[in-house]
């Protein structure tokens, strides 16, 4: 993790006068990926919202407690994870999600999905959106701990 850090802080420092002066977080996990060769889990990805239906009597909090906000929830970058993924993913962390089309980029992971789901991450999306289902995606660690 703390090489992680350090090449982290070398790309901010470091930028070359002649690129774009502010990357996205999804280009900075690219460029940590890509330097520190990052292995992935494949998974399948599907969505939610939230509504009862699909997920539980308090569909405004997360399994970790987070607190969703119920006027657009799909800006807060939130997704949930299987039980069997929770092992290697906790909560708080930021992940790399990529080969789900417009649904790829940063996330941080905040709920538990049910036990019957293995290898699948749920992406939280607005209610007017529509859900999506992807197969094959490739889910990335990039968190980088800031405690040296």
């Amino acid at each position: 993790m703390k090489k992680l850090i350090l090449l982290f802080l070398i790309i901010i420092v470091f930028l070359p006068h002649n690129m774009p002066s502010e990357l996205n977080e999804d280009e900075i996990a690219d460029m940590i990926i890509e330097k520190e060769k990052i292995p992935y889990d494949l998974v399948t990805v599907t969505t939610y919202t939230i509504s009862e239906a699909q997920t539980d009597s308090t569909p405004l909090i997360t399994a970790s407690g987070y607190k969703l906000d119920s006027i657009n929830p799909k800006k807060q970058k939130v997704i949930a994870i299987s039980r069997d993924l929770k092992r290697k993913y906790k909560f708080g962390q930021k992940v790399r999600v990529k080969g789900a089309g417009k649904l790829d980029g940063v996330y941080t992971v905040r709920d538990l999905m049910a036990k019957r789901w293995t290898k699948k991450i749920d992406i939280l999306i607005n209610p007017e959106d529509a859900g999506n289902k992807f197969r094959r995606v490739k889910l990335y660690n990039i968190e980088v701990d800031v405690n040296l």
